[in-house]
């Protein structure tokens, strides 16, 4: 089990490779800096496609290239729902949360 500075590490070395080029998909995230968008192996894995096959289609594509994927997504997820969370706060009132589907009012 890694603690949580290796952990933090390793996470920051995985995000490293998500990159961004104005001239590449309009500015969309993509591994490392090559014609390949991070929405598009998520969207791979979302139906279903293995990590295996995903890297047999992309001999370029390492296997961390697809966890850095899954870190981009996760880490976009959360600090969207702090935004959420901050932004239903402000507008309901601190007794309401919000559980990323929709609205629990507490009474």
């Amino acid at each position: 089990m890694l603690n949580n500075e290796t952990d933090t590490m390793i996470q920051d070395d995985l995000i490293q490779r998500i990159t961004f080029n104005p001239h590449i998909f309009g500015g969309k995230p993509i591994i490392r800096n090559r014609r390949l968008a991070v929405e598009h192996i998520l969207a791979m894995l979302a139906t279903g496609d293995s990590a295996e096959t995903i890297l047999e289609g992309y001999p370029w594509l390492e296997h961390d290239d697809i966890l850095a994927c899954l870190l981009y997504a996760q880490r976009g997820i959360l600090e969207n729902s702090e935004l959420m969370d901050s932004y239903v706060d402000q507008c309901l009132g601190k007794d309401t949360k919000y559980n990323g589907i929709n609205y629990v009012i507490k009474n």
